[in-house]
């Protein structure tokens, strides 16, 4: 593993799989946390001798002035010496700060903070498909019998061209149903993550689509997206202009700003960073509600807590198992 760090722009390679890279990138990060706080410590207690030697060598001369001039020459000896030896401890002092190899504080990167709003819990079936059938040309989907119940954690899993996606789309009422039934519950609220992100494709500033699509103030709408790394050069540039990382970000922002009690999330770690990724698995593994995930994350499927996986190979169901 290569990692490109975002402060310094330089390359560090790790041997190993991805975990051992994880483990190696905290064990570095301690390290780097320690040695800088040794610093800290040991800067600032020589500042603080250095500040106090400083003081005790004033007082020793205010002292020598206000002495009495009695000619006394072992006296006058005395208060010189005592102050040349204080002078010279705020020297050797000194010289050790300027020796004191400085570390700079480990560099603190922007962090996703994401909190998923719950809107409130839904009825006992969140959704169902009965015989259900999506046909694309030649290709075709189901005939499906399926039903999400609340607080379930489904993955959707499947190679490329399964039907994934379509199984998602047919489940939220956007492809036509070319047999069977569909139905969904009447308190359920979707929060949908696209796997091509096309809520925020839209011609307009990205403030705009954002504060319409939320009913936000601008100042809620503009303090939000910033939390997610979309400060004021990205909130006025065109939706459809942002990269899809940065399309990612602005629509879990929308999770946050409207809440759902149904999340259907399409390849959610697709363009996103690894800091977001993992803030993304904490804040989904302690989601209440329903969870439906379409995803090639291993790593992700393992930190969810899922409590069914749904297999498709060509259309068809190969496998629906309860975990």
């Amino acid at each position: 593993v290569v990692e490109l760090d975002e402060a310094s722009h330089r390359a560090t390679g790790y041997s190993g799989g991805f975990a051992a890279y994880l483990e190696a990138r905290a064990t570095r990060r301690r390290h780097a946390v320690e040695a800088y706080e040794t610093y800290v410590t040991e800067r600032d207690r020589l500042r603080t001798r250095d500040r106090e030697q400083r003081q005790w060598a004033v007082q020793g001369v205010a002292r020598a002035r206000r002495a009495p001039r009695d000619g006394d020459k072992a006296q006058r000896d005395f208060r010189l010496n005592r102050t040349e030896k204080q002078a010279s401890k705020v020297r050797i002092t000194e010289r050790a700060l300027e020796r004191l190899e400085v570390v700079e504080a480990p560099y603190e990167p922007w962090q996703l903070r994401l909190e998923l709003a719950v809107a409130g819990r839904s009825g006992d079936v969140v959704a169902r498909l009965e015989g259900a059938v999506v046909e694309r040309g030649s290709w075709r989907l189901g005939p499906l019998d399926l039903e999400l119940r609340w607080a379930e954690r489904m993955a959707v899993l499947g190679p490329n061209g399964s039907g994934k996606s379509t199984l998602i789309a047919a489940l939220l009422g956007h492809a036509e149903l070319t047999a069977g039934r569909r139905w969904m519950g009447p308190s359920v609220v979707v929060g949908e993550l696209g796997q091509e992100r096309r809520r925020l494709q839209q011609g307009q500033p990205l403030i705009e689509v954002f504060l319409a699509t939320t009913g936000s103030t601008t100042t809620e709408g503009r303090s939000l997206l910033a939390k997610f790394g979309l400060g004021a050069s990205h909130v006025t540039r065109l939706a459809a202009s942002l990269s899809p990382g940065e399309r990612t970000r602005a629509e879990l922002a929308l999770f946050m700003a409207k809440g759902a009690n149904c999340l259907v999330l399409d390849e959610p770690t697709n363009h996103l960073d690894l800091a977001a990724i993992e803030q993304l698995e904490e804040a989904l593994a302690s989601w209440p509600g329903t969870l439906v995930l379409v995803t090639h994350d291993r790593r992700l499927i393992e930190s969810v807590r899922l409590t069914r996986q749904l297999h498709l190979e060509a259309g068809q169901v190969v496998s629906n198992v309860a975990l």
